[in-house]
């Protein structure tokens, strides 16, 4: 087809073979969007179209992706906002019958319905990092490393410490949008599944909340760790002898190693395990 349609916030260019969504870059355009910046939808992974009235004459014309088709849609669970949706296209009410020839000709050429057997849509790239409320996540396409905030992280965290979780370890990811109630990401092991501690008591979770986890971050940040568990076989667990940690840094955690010992919220003989841990990362 080759054709471009432009909406509010997206441009869709529709191909032979994928349709190629451009988001727009603004203040009014959703966050979520300009993080994606764009994306190309194979044909094998739309499941159809629909073309409905939207609010204030508006049209919504929206592609419908296969279950199991999209990283990002699996890892968001249905919980995503109708206007965070990434897969509408909001137009003037005045270009309904061009929007309507489109999804026409678009349905005219999907072939595929029913569950994907993998993904078909690519997930965002790498490396990835985001402020949880209890510490920072990152993942550079290995691994994901949860680094614990001394002012938000509970005593279990911190009494568990950093955490690195290779890909090959794990079998999926919880996320439940900041926008709700608990709001968080789980990590779920192959061995275990997952955890029945509160996220915010488990080292395998960071928690959303007060701004912290926002989800044009932490869902992006889900979705490329779901694609990459979902390609990766299992490995052996990663055991000491690591990169070496600044020492700076870690004088800092022993300080407030310190402090937390001074407090009463570690005993005498956690405080000298975890000391004797982070000397031994020098």
């Amino acid at each position: 087809m080759g054709d471009v349609l432009a909406g509010f916030h997206a441009a869709w260019e529709f191909e032979s073979d994928s349709v190629l969504i451009r988001y727009e870059r603004g203040i009014r355009t959703p966050k979520l969007f300009q993080a994606l910046g764009e994306r190309r939808v194979p044909l094998d992974a739309i499941a159809g179209v629909t073309l409905t009235r939207g609010k204030r004459g508006t049209v919504v014309l929206r592609v419908e992706p296969r279950p199991g088709a999209d990283p990002l849609m699996e890892a968001a669970a249905g919980q995503l906002k109708e206007s965070g949706d990434p897969y509408r296209l909001v137009l003037p009410a005045e270009r309904e019958v061009l929007a309507e020839y489109y999804a026409d000709e678009l349905r005219a050429l999907l072939t595929e319905s029913g569950p994907a057997e993998r993904f078909l849509v690519e997930p965002p790239k790498g490396p990835l990092s985001f402020k949880a409320y209890d510490g920072k996540a990152s993942f550079d396409g290995r691994t994901v490393n949860f680094r614990w905030f001394w002012t938000g992280a509970s005593s279990a965290k911190w009494k568990a410490g950093d955490q690195n979780f290779p890909v090959g370890e794990l079998n999926g990811v919880e996320w439940r949008s900041p926008e709700v109630f608990e709001g968080h990401l789980r990590l779920l092991h192959r061995d275990t599944g997952a955890s029945a501690a509160q996220a915010d008591q488990d080292p395998a979770a960071v928690v959303f909340g007060l701004g912290y986890g926002p989800v044009h971050e932490s869902l992006p940040f889900a979705a490329a760790v779901l694609a990459a568990v979902r390609t990766s076989s299992p490995v052996a667990a990663v055991t000491a002898g690591g990169p070496r940690r600044d020492p700076a840094d870690i004088a800092e955690r022993i300080r407030h190693l310190g402090e937390l010992h001074q407090a009463g919220l570690v005993t005498d003989e956690e405080f000298s395990v975890k000391k004797a841990e982070l000397l031994a990362e020098l």
